[in-house]
């Protein structure tokens, strides 16, 4: 019997010194990349709109309707971006959407700020977009999931049908979003 209660209580002790290492391991990992918010990948004092104040605001159907929105799309396409950044470890929530998905799963993806962003127009400022570039494939994801994307953040312009992006970023880990820091 006392061999019986040894050996349940070895187990158990065995269980939990693994279950506080895996913990452990993971508040490590986590603490590996700094959360940020998309407020941080935007220059103090920039204002995607101060300048399309200026040009008034016309119906859709008025030709100078199409002026406004054509100058706003460039100023949204070269948005300032916030260089100190560069070659961070960040951890950023934000929704996919695919730009390179095979049998293996998806490699590439748009990290967007807010659900619908890119597959409706406008798309948001390059300062708002994200082109990630997965280690891995990564598997499980569909379009507009919200995820935290995990990895090294570089300031790179890049163009895709979906809109511009001020940033670039190799994923180290794509995570399911579960809530804030989590």
């Amino acid at each position: 019997m006392n061999a019986l209660i040894t050996s349940r209580y070895q187990t158990r002790r065995t269980f939990l010194t693994l279950a506080a290492a895996m913990l452990a391991a993971a508040r490590g990992q986590a603490a590996e990349f700094r959360e940020i918010s998309w407020d941080d990948l935007v220059p103090a004092g920039w204002d995607p709109m101060s300048s399309l104040k200026e040009m008034g605001s016309y119906p859709d159907t008025d030709p100078r309707a199409q002026k406004v929105y054509d100058r706003m799309r460039k100023l949204w396409d070269t948005a300032p971006t916030v260089s100190s950044l560069a070659g961070q470890a960040v951890r950023l929530p934000g929704y996919l959407v695919p730009l390179d998905t095979a049998k293996d799963g998806i490699r590439e993806f748009l990290l967007v700020p807010y659900f619908g962003a890119c597959i409706h127009t406008p798309p948001p400022p390059a300062n708002q977009i994200v082109r990630v570039r997965a280690q891995a494939p990564i598997r499980g994801f569909r379009t507009m999931d919200a995820v935290w994307v995990s990895g090294s953040l570089a300031v790179e312009r890049s163009e895709t049908d979906m809109g511009s992006s001020g940033y670039t970023m190799v994923a180290k880990r794509v995570d399911a979003y579960k809530g804030k820091g989590r």
